[in-house]
């Protein structure tokens, strides 16, 4: 067997983290390409992809940009500088940008007309229209606005992240002589996006006008007796990445609450405008911001298109989105009145979304309920504050159950929602605790323990992904309910290692991050290895959401050079380059994007021809190895386990949505060949689960 030099040429071995995300979000931006998806989903892609770059800016790029100034000089594994590495985003976030413009103009614009919704300009409005927006204006709008006019009393303010504003150039001067020549009118945010025009004003069809467009229309209403010369949209984005030194913190939830303000204002990293913007408003804006001409993006089109996204809520026509489906619910045993009868027949597998959530939530419910139940012990990443998961934590801590949440306060952009849902637990007498000190609380669990024939009985759930009903029907995730006593020891073991102080505790049979799932991941890479070169059955089979740790990576290359065929199903960040010679050629890897959030970990190893299959909370990344709090637990009933290597081997046949990376760093999309059948492995999975043939 061959072993890689760890002292090559880095840059061969690795992709750039932030390129290989970017080409993550060109596959989302594609999906709206797909004339086979219904309109308004093609829209979404569109959507998604705004939302998708917004935060790629706020944190990826907003690191960068942070490292750069205070002159960090670590080169990362792929070999590029900091700067080398803003100036290759630039020029992809540009050409990514104007491709996503040139689709809605040329495409979605036009086939939202002929399906009979048109988004009316202002320079196509009758008289009849305009005279309703103006009341609308005035009454709904005018009252909420708050110009600023730029003078040496109100200097250039400091503008709110990702907020829509308005530059206005005016000329003459105010009752008080004022005549700056500048003013800005931030759109409030409790205003809608969008707003559908009446039947009896609409002229053809159903009819849209961006909120936006009113107040541009009418800003001379807001600068009375003064003439509005230019008038420009424009989006500031900023560093959004929280830091907060918790060994400096006395009081973390208080801490964090002051970190949020801090948000909507750090450094400035992006500048969006309108294409049409005059070259001295342009000048003007890039001073005053400190924005770099690289981090400015001239579009042809609304600012934002991620606006659009109000015609969801305002559109009914169900042929325009994919089509509704009914969630199953797991079939309980014969003879098993509840899930905890249940559970000691049987483990149960939830795959959701073809799965409903629901099953977890009945299963909180009736611990909630039933007086043998004890105790719940919970951790929360991202759920919200108003959840049916929360409501039954509540229900059990009034019927005098011991209960136990696990908040991440630091779930990134959901950090203002776990305060309140901190405060809203802590008012009814839950126990809340926030984790570990420099590790975010990542790990999915339910513990329930439960007095039966004199002695405590434990209860499980183990998860993939967050304990959030609606995330639940868009992400695809593994959720394991077990009885198993060495499961649920090694679960009550971690919880009384976050709840509590003391030596890490020796597990059964669950990985835990940051102790033992590296090194275990690593171990099971090296049995292939060995059990390859003994000529013994070798594969590895692993899908997760990103994969960005080096050493993994580097004993995956052994695994390929041994001879160990290794299929990835990676959905973002990719740091190894599959094919390479001598390297990676027996590595294949894949991104399936499809009509859900591609969201599960599964591991599977061959192990001689007795496969061992493993579900984690956590990716193969760096952060999830060694900085959080993570587990990884095996999956020990064998019809479970076929059930879960029949679902891998379905999305390694997929070739519909799925994407295969090449050793230059492309994705190229794969179709069926003619006379090929037609494989989508998230809609066959939708069949069997939802009519029960995964049984």
């Amino acid at each position: 067997m061959k072993h890689l030099d760890r002292g090559s040429n880095v840059s061969e071995q690795f992709f750039n983290r932030e390129l290989s995300l970017l080409e993550f979000n060109r596959r989302v931006l594609y999906q709206a390409y797909d004339k086979s998806l219904p309109l308004l989903e093609r829209l979404r892609f569109l959507c998604i992809f705004s939302t998708n770059q917004d935060e790629f800016f706020e944190v990826r790029v907003g690191g960068l940009v942070q490292m750069l100034e205070v002159g960090t000089s670590a080169i990362p594994p792929d070999g590029l500088t900091h700067g080398e590495n803003l100036a290759a985003i630039g020029d992809i976030c540009h050409q990514l940008v104007d491709e996503q413009y040139a689709l809605f103009n040329d495409e979605i614009l036009p086939m939202l007309g002929e399906h009979g919704m048109h988004i009316v300009r202002r320079e196509d409005w009758s008289s009849d229209q305009k005279t309703y927006l103006r009341e609308y204006f005035e009454t709904e709008v005018l009252p909420l606005l708050s110009p600023i006019g730029l003078d040496p009393a109100h200097p250039f303010p400091r503008i709110m992240n990702k907020s829509l504003n308005f530059i206005v150039k005016l000329d003459g001067k105010d009752a008080f002589g004022r005549s700056s020549g500048r003013a800005i009118v931030q759109v409030p945010r409790s205003l809608p996006n969008m707003i559908e025009l009446p039947n009896d004003v609409a002229k053809n069809g159903r009819e849209f006008v961006f909120m936006s467009s009113i107040i541009h229309y009418f800003m001379g209403d807001i600068f009375v007796g003064m003439v509005v010369q230019d008038c420009v949209q424009f989006r500031l984005t900023r560093n959004s990445d929280i830091f907060l030194d918790e060994e400096e913190a006395d009081d973390l939830l208080r801490a964090m609450q002051g970190e949020l303000v801090y948000r909507q204002y750090g450094d400035e990293v992006r500048l969006e405008l309108t294409g049409t913007c005059p070259q001295d408003i342009e000048n003007f804006l890039l001073e005053r911001c400190e924005i770099h001409q690289r981090d400015l993006y001239k579009v042809n089109g609304p600012v934002n298109l991620n606006r659009l996204s109000d015609l969801f809520d305002l559109v009914q026509d169900t042929d325009l989105f994919f089509p509704p489906f009914v969630q199953s619910m797991p079939k309980l045993p014969k003879k098993a009145d509840n899930y905890f009868d249940a559970l000691k027949k049987n483990d149960i597998l939830l795959h959701h979304p073809f799965d409903s959530f629901q099953a977890v939530v009945d299963f909180l419910r009736e611990a909630a309920m039933d007086p043998d139940v004890l105790a719940i012990k919970q951790t929360l990443y991202r759920t919200g504050s108003n959840s049916p998961v929360v409501d039954a934590l509540v229900a059990a801590a009034k019927a005098g159950k011991e209960v136990t949440a696990i908040v991440e306060l630091r779930a990134r952009f959901d950090e203002e929602q776990n305060v309140a849902l901190a405060e809203r637990l802590q008012r009814y007498g839950i126990h809340v605790i926030y984790g570990v000190v420099g590790y975010k609380t990542h790990a999915k669990m339910l513990l329930v323990a439960r007095r039966e024939q004199k002695k405590l009985a434990y209860y499980v759930h183990l998860g993939t992904g967050n304990y959030h009903p609606k995330t639940s029907k868009l992400y695809t995730d593994y959720g394991l309910m077990t009885s198993d006593t060495n499961i649920c020891a090694d679960v009550y073991r971690i919880f009384l290692q976050l709840s509590s102080m003391g030596k890490a505790s020796k597990m059964n049979e669950l990985l835990y991050a940051p102790f033992t799932l590296h090194k275990a991941m690593i171990k099971h890479i090296h049995q292939e290895i060995e059990n390859a070169n003994n000529g013994l059955p070798a594969r590895i089979v692993a899908k997760m959401n990103s994969l960005y740790e080096d050493q993994l990576v580097l004993a995956l290359y052994d695994a390929s050079n041994a001879g160990v065929k290794v299929d990835l199903v990676v959905r973002g960040v990719c740091q190894l380059r599959p094919g390479i010679a001598g390297q990676s050629e027996n590595i294949h890897v894949r991104s399936i994007v499809g009509r859900f959030l591609e969201h599960s970990r599964v591991f599977c190893f061959e192990n001689g021809g007795t496969p061992i299959v493993y579900c984690s909370s956590a990716d193969w990344m760096i952060r999830n190895m060694f900085h959080r709090v993570e587990t990884c637990f095996p999956v020990k009933s064998k019809k479970i386990r076929e059930q879960m290597i029949n679902d891998l081997e379905l999305y390694l046949a997929d070739n519909t949505h799925a994407w295969v990376l090449h050793s230059d760093g492309h994705y190229e999309k794969l179709a069926p060949a003619d006379g090929e059948e037609t494989i989508d492995a998230q809609g066959t999975l939708l069949t069997q689960w939802a009519t029960g043939n995964n049984l």
